[in-house]
């Protein structure tokens, strides 16, 4: 019995698990840039934020938690608008950000690198401008980086080949320009390798995998066969001309030679 009692108090006198200040902060900033025009995220109040899980329940639509944390994101396809706050660098235990299939504008930002836990970054499907940060390169534990169809220009950062663990990437149909870096399009070893539909639709980007570009103006041949064909044109309309005017001169001889004849005396 006295053990009994001891047990208890010693489990009243251990707090329960609150919720992380950091997280609060990270869903409150992003709360405040996200826009939510159908209010798919009515839940997603100040008084929630202040407690938003409770072990591995999650009091938020699309957040998942583990051990009172928020690990995981997903908002896709509601229709959200607006832009990515920098704050979300505060859910430092996040290890997956899905965004995808919505209409949010403004940059990538760079604060992203502090989410060292960050395996999963799909952001694909929206309407992102600017460049694609470098400084990615920090979250080690990356595996997937989907930014597909978006309106980011820029070069690819070579940085990014650094990632050893990626194992799925796709920038295509974005306004990317220059060379892929090698380490993303020609992976050695045992790395994953990426093929030209993860670059597509980039019209000034080109590099292995994607197939050699077509040269801008006219091809060699394209060349050639004009040449020809305009100096074919040139041969027919000079003999045309050499022919005109042989007929000009032979009628003016013929001319000469009857107005020559009228004068001649008869014998």
């Amino acid at each position: 019995m006295g053990l009994l009692i001891v047990l208890l108090l010693t489990c009243a006198a251990v707090p329960w698990a609150s919720s992380d200040p950091s997280d609060e902060a990270c869903l409150t900033h992003l709360s405040q840039t996200l826009k939510d025009p159908l209010k798919n995220l009515q839940n997603w109040t100040k008084s929630t934020f202040a407690n938003p899980c409770s072990g591995f329940t999650s009091y938020l639509p699309g957040a998942t938690c583990n051990n009172g944390r928020i690990y995981k994101l997903s908002l896709t396809n509601l229709s959200l608008q607006g832009s990515i706050s920098p704050f979300l660098s505060n859910c430092t235990n996040l290890q997956s950000l899905d965004l995808s299939s919505n209409s949010i504008s403004g940059t990538i930002p760079q604060d992203l690198q502090y989410l060292v836990n960050l395996a999963v970054l799909n952001l694909s499907s929206n309407r992102l401008e600017g460049e694609i940060p470098p400084q990615l390169t920090l979250c080690a534990y990356l595996n997937v980086i989907d930014l597909h169809d978006n309106l980011l220009t820029g070069q690819i950062p070579q940085e990014l080949g650094l990632l050893a663990r990626l194992s799925a990437f796709d920038v295509s149909y974005n306004k990317l320009s220059g060379p892929i870096p090698a380490s993303l399009g020609n992976r050695s070893g045992a790395l994953p390798r990426f093929n030209a539909t993860s670059f597509e639709g980039n019209k000034d980007l080109y590099g292995y995998p994607l197939p050699p570009m077509k040269t801008k103006g006219l091809s060699v041949l394209a060349i050639v066969g004009i040449g020809l064909g305009s100096g074919l044109a040139s041969l027919v309309l000079s003999f045309t001309g050499v022919c005109i005017w042989l007929k000009i001169t032979e009628e003016k001889m013929a001319a000469e030679e009857g107005k020559v004849s009228q004068y001649m005396p008869d014998y």
